[in-house]
């Protein structure tokens, strides 16, 4: 087993919670399927947050999927000018049998734009 980190993001429609929480949980979901994980094999989440976001915490969204036992962290991202708005990332840390090259990082609902080399 070796430990690795997962990188995606989402772009919310609005600030809005319950969009925050769907698109959240469905980065997180995807980035699990996409990589053939089970909660068990997660070390720590770290979520970030455009200053644009504020109606809830990306993290409520993991845990309301189970992920409960998992650390997960919170925090702004840099406000740079011009940089895309509503914008959730997310650093997933695990432990698999996945090389680094077979690893899939996940761009969802309009964040593709961010990495378009590593957006599916």
């Amino acid at each position: 087993m070796a430990t690795r980190a997962i990188r995606g993001a989402t772009q919310l429609k609005v600030d809005e919670r319950s969009d925050l929480l769907k698109a959240t949980a469905e980065l997180v979901t995807k980035v699990l399927h996409e990589n053939s994980l089970q909660a068990s094999d997660l070390i720590s989440v770290w979520f970030s947050a455009t200053p644009d976001i504020t109606s809830e915490f990306p993290a409520v969204a993991a845990r309301e999927l189970g992920l409960g036992d998992v650390p997960l962290m919170c925090c702004v991202e840099m406000d740079v000018k011009g940089a895309m708005p509503r914008i959730i990332r997310l650093m997933m840390h695990v432990e698999t049998k996945l090389e680094r090259s077979e690893i899939q990082h996940v761009y969802l609902r309009g964040a593709q734009g961010l990495r378009a080399d590593l957006a599916q």
